[in-house]
C-alpha cells in the first residue's frame, strides 16, 4: 500500500487581480507547501472502498461529494482501459475543512499522484494536469506541490526552481470561511500584480512579503473577526511574518528555525488550547512530497 502526503498549501501572498466574464476572480499567487498534512493510501481491492480518519475525519463527506472520490472517477474516466480495478483510498485527515490551505484539494491531488504512480507511463503528465484543473482551480497547484506562482485563476504555473524551506507555524482557529462568501465581499476585483519574483534568501523573504497582499484577507475578517487574533498571536509568538492563508481562517507564521517554530507553537497552544496549532515548514523547491512513499 502506498501513502501520498497531501500537504497544506500555503498562499503567501495572494492578489486578486480581474475578474474573467464568467464571474470567476483572475489571480496571482505565491503558493509554498507544508511536510504536515493529510495522508492518502491507495491500494488494489475487491470492491472500491473509502475510508476517512484523523482528528478532522468527521467534518468531511466520505460519499460521492467528497473531492478524493471525484478525483478517482475522473481518472477512471479518462483511463478506464487500465485504471478500472476496484481500490481501497484511506484519507487520514489532520487538515481543518474549510480552512484556506487547500486540503480537499491536496487530497485530491495525492490520489491522481498515487494512481498516476500506479498506472506510470500509460498516464500522461499533461493529461493529469488537465484533469486536476477540471476538478477545481486549486488542484493544478496542489498536484505540483512545489514553490510557485500562479496566475489566471490558478490554472497557469510556474515552479521556483530554487526557492528554499521556510519553518513556520499554522494556526486555524476553528472557524470555517466559506470562500465564495468571502469572494463576495471583496470591494473592488482589479487590484496591481505581485509583479517581482520572491527572494529566495529565507532572511530578506519577510520584508519583500510586507510589499505584498492577500486581497482575501480583508473580507475574510469581516466575516471572522477572530483571524485578527490568530495573527496577533503568531507575532507575539516571534513570527518575522504573519499573515492569512487563502480565504481563511488559518493563518500563517514564518520563523527563522524550525526550533523557534516549534516554541512558539507551544506558547501559542498554552494560551488558545482549542485552536489548531501546527509546527511545520515548507518543502523546499528539490523535495518531492512523495519521496519515501
Amino acid at each position: 500500500m502506498d501513502s501520498f502526503l497531501a500537504p497544506a498549501k500555503i498562499n503567501l501572498a495572494l492578489h486578486v487581480v480581474g475578474r474573467r466574464e464568467d464571474g470567476y476572480h483572475l489571480i496571482e499567487t505565491i503558493a509554498v507547501f507544508t511536510r504536515f498534512g493529510d495522508r492518502i493510501e491507495v491500494s488494489r481491492a475487491e470492491k472500491d472502498e473509502f475510508r476517512v480518519t484523523g482528528p478532522y475525519g468527521g467534518a468531511i463527506p466520505a460519499d460521492g461529494g467528497n473531492l478524493v472520490l471525484k478525483a478517482r472517477d475522473a481518472f477512471r474516466q479518462a483511463f478506464q482501459a487500465s485504471a478500472g480495478k476496484p481500490l481501497s483510498i484511506a484519507l487520514e485527515k489532520n487538515l481543518p475543512p474549510s480552512s484556506g490551505i487547500g486540503g480537499g484539494s491536496s487530497d485530491a491531488a495525492a490520489v491522481l499522484r498515487a494512481l498516476k504512480r500506479q498506472y506510470g507511463s500509460a498516464v500522461p503528465e499533461t493529461s493529469l494536469s488537465a484533469m486536476a484543473a477540471r476538478l477545481g482551480a486549486d488542484l493544478p497547484m496542489c498536484l505540483a506541490a512545489r514553490p510557485l506562482v500562479a496566475r489566471g485563476i490558478g490554472e497557469r504555473i510556474e515552479i521556483f526552481r530554487d526557492f528554499p524551506s521556510l519553518p513556520m507555524i499554522l494556526v486555524n482557529p476553528g472557524v470555517g470561511v466559506s470562500t465564495p462568501a468571502v469572494f463576495r465581499e471583496l470591494s473592488g476585483p482589479v487590484n496591481p500584480p505581485i509583479g517581482s519574483r520572491p527572494p529566495t534568501d529565507p532572511k530578506a523573504l519577510p520584508t519583500w512579503l510586507d510589499r505584498t497582499r492577500n486581497d482575501l484577507e480583508k473580507p475574510a475578517r469581516g466575516i471572522a473577526t477572530v483571524i485578527s487574533n490568530v495573527l496577533q498571536a503568531l507575532t507575539q509568538a516571534g513570527a518575522s511574518f504573519a499573515r492569512m492563508s487563502g480565504s481563511g481562517a488559518t493563518c500563517f507564521g514564518l520563523f527563522e528555525t524550525v526550533e523557534a517554530a516549534q516554541n512558539g507553537a507551544t506558547l501559542i497552544r498554552m494560551r488558545q488550547p482549542d485552536w489548531f496549532v501546527a509546527a511545520t515548514r515548507s518543502m523546499a523547491s528539490t523535495e518531492d512530497p512523495d519521496d519515501g512513499n
